[in-house]
This record gives structure tokens, C-alpha cells and sequence, in this order.
């Protein structure tokens, strides 16, 4: 679990002067069995936007085949803590399924709308905060997504 204080200090904003803070968060997995990864995406999205990141300069990206899957005893909703909040409820994918690639992650961070038809991407310049979360399995040399 990401502690908000330690997502807050990365982000390195304060409520005051968020304007140019981005956040790209993916859940690179999919699958019932891989339930942490998008519940800790999600997490991480309710986190930024408690701090301050506008929801348009939040870029989320994961597959959605957790939250109402039928071995979810929660129908709709994911937790990332015992006892803790619904995460899912607010949380705003904004490439799902067979849209979560390699190709469309290097698309938004690079910003070129053009490779995603046009959908949300990075628009920053070199003054802007990017905070990038990537929840997945991985291995030195290896980010792994959905397919």
C-alpha cells in the first residue's frame, strides 16, 4: 500500500500550486487474481486528486475486469486496505481493456494525442510535475502490461 503522505512528498505539492502537477497511473495487470494492482491504482488516483491534481491532469490507465468481476464479494468497488474506503468509487479510467499497452502508455507520457486519437495525454513543458505510478509485477529490465 502507498502511504499518502509518501505519494503527497513526490508529488512535492502543496494544495496551493497544483496547476501544473500531472499524474499518469497504471495498472499494468489483469485479472481477478492480480486484484492489488488495480486497487492500488486506484488508490493512488484517489490520493493525487485529495491533493490537489485536477482531474484532467489525471491519466489512468487499467484494464477494469476487477471491480465487477463475479469473484468480487464487492460487487463495483475495490479496497486496497482492510476496512479502508471504496477506491474504485470516483476513480476515472481513462484507457481500459486492450487500450492499456506499452504503445499507448509511451503515447501519453510523450503526449502525442495524434497516436491515441486524440484522447487525454501529458500536455507539460519542461516546468511541469509529472508523477508517474506503474503497479505491477516487474523484474530489473521488465515492465509487464496486460497482454
Amino acid at each position: 500500500m502507498i502511504k499518502p503522505q509518501v505519494l503527497a512528498a513526490l508529488l512535492g505539492c502543496s494544495l496551493a500550486a497544483v496547476e501544473d502537477h500531472w499524474a499518469v497511473i497504471v495498472a499494468g495487470s489483469n485479472g481477478y487474481w492480480n486484484y492489488r494492482h488495480q486497487a492500488d491504482a486506484c488508490h493512488a488516483y484517489q490520493v493525487v486528486k485529495a491533493h490537489g491534481v485536477p482531474e484532467d491532469q489525471i491519466i489512468m490507465m487499467a484494464f477494469d475486469d476487477v471491480a465487477n468481476n463475479p469473484d468480487n464479494p464487492f460487487n463495483g468497488q475495490l479496497f486496497n486496505a482492510p476496512n479502508g474506503p471504496d477506491v474504485y468509487a470516483g476513480c476515472k479510467i481513462d484507457y481500459k481493456g486492450a487500450d492499456v499497452t506499452p504503445d499507448t502508455f509511451i503515447a501519453v507520457l510523450k503526449g502525442d494525442s495524434d497516436a491515441v486519437q486524440g484522447r487525454k495525454v501529458l500536455k507539460t513543458n519542461k516546468d511541469s510535475k509529472v508523477f508517474v505510478n506503474f503497479v505491477d509485477h516487474g523484474a530489473p529490465g521488465l515492465i509487464a502490461f496486460p497482454s
